[in-house]
């Protein structure tokens, strides 16, 4: 009983450290109670993609509850929230205003819906999959690099949501999934051109047919939405006459992230069916002829 006087009397004569032993423990209050919301949300959630969208949700809410629970503690008053506010921007806007253009930054990703986790963007040059999305930092597994083909490098970044205002934001996956690709396959002179024509064709036929028929389902929505031209999405092939050889130029669409074993198939399917051909149509490659070798003379 004693010692419990001696705290009454030391808290009575200390108001201010009681008020800040007060809100720290307000503080504590508010960050456990998001915690364990945060726990229950991921045990009753089971799809991946909502327990994600809502535990950021209580995360903000969190922030922004905090956030005027400080200013209202310390103000005294509620209505001084706007006072405060303006008086708080003024005092540290500069030395902190990298941290609000992360802040507001993260507001307009989540209205605007500029991308989403899963996304795969690029911006301020760097390429990756989004793999978070705070509300602070973008935090994605970057691609490419010193690895070819869209492949992962094993590397994660972290970028600051002010990026967003600086510079444009490429995303490969947001309402059209599929991008355009292309691979040359390059033929003798001395081939059957439409037999080489027809084998193109008609491996890209097989192969591409599933992400033909996907994407013009979804282009459909893309041009109810944005004011934009039909587009060809059956694949076209270009041939075009060189020094050396016939390129045929073979133009597609696929799924973003099947770049690379998509050209794989493609040429794995031409070579194919044209050693199928028994020689009737030849693949090309850089040769060099000597006509003549020149005389040296040699001297003493």
């Amino acid at each position: 009983m004693e010692a419990l006087e001696i705290t009454k009397d030391w808290l009575y004569d200390h108001p201010t450290t009681t008020s800040i032993i007060k809100y720290i423990l307000w503080l504590m209050a508010v960050v456990v109670i998001i915690q364990y919301l945060r726990r229950l949300l991921k045990r009753k959630l089971a799809d991946t993609s909502s327990r994600y969208k809502a535990q950021k949700a209580v995360e903000i809410f969190g922030y922004f509850f905090i956030i005027i629970l400080t200013i209202s503690y310390f103000t005294g008053n509620i209505q001084d929230f706007t006072l405060a506010i303006g008086l708080f921007s003024a005092g540290i806007a500069i030395t902190l205003q990298e941290l609000f253009l992360s802040l507001a930054g993260s507001i307009y990703i989540f209205l605007v819906k500029v991308y989403a986790p899963g996304d795969r963007i690029e911006i301020n040059g760097i390429k990756g999959d989004i793999i978070d999305i705070d509300s602070i930092y973008t935090t994605m597994m970057e691609i490419g690099e010193w690895v070819t083909s869209d492949n992962y490098t094993g590397r994660i970044v972290k970028l600051s949501n002010s990026f967003v205002f600086k510079g444009p934001v490429y995303n490969y996956s947001k309402d059209f999934p599929f991008i355009w690709d292309e691979i040359d396959v390059l033929i003798r002179y001395q081939s059957d051109m439409d037999k080489a024509k027809e084998i193109v064709i008609s491996v890209a036929s097989e192969i591409l047919s599933e992400y033909t028929s996907e994407s013009k389902k979804q282009w459909e929505q893309v041009v109810n939405k944005f004011y934009i031209e039909n587009a060809i999405l059956d694949p076209t092939l270009a041939i075009s006459l060189t020094d050396n050889w016939v390129k045929y130029n073979l133009r597609y669409i696929v799924s973003y992230k099947k770049r690379r074993v998509t050209q794989h198939l493609l040429h794995q399917g031409i070579h194919r069916k044209i050693n199928e051909t028994k020689g009737l149509v030849q693949l090309a490659s850089t040769t060099v002829e000597i006509i003549k070798i020149p005389e040296i003379n040699i001297s003493e």
